[in-house]
């Protein structure tokens, strides 16, 4: 489950960073998320992110 979380805030941190760095290129696993609107697709990006991390560190002392 840490890998899980560890793997989505990955996913969560690329997907935040892309769009920042070349706005102008449509990423082709990012193209789903940007069907709702910016404003969900922001929101999508931070809740992976955020579920992640949760992940990541609610986990992280385990074995």
């Amino acid at each position: 489950m840490k890998e899980l979380g560890l793997g989505l805030l990955i996913i969560g941190l690329i997907s935040l960073a892309l769009p920042l760095i070349n706005p102008n290129v449509h990423y082709v696993f990012l193209t789903w998320i940007e069907q709702w609107g910016p404003t969900v697709a922001w929101g999508i990006r931070g809740g992976i992110t955020l579920v992640g991390l949760v992940l990541w560190l609610g986990l992280r002392n385990r074995d």
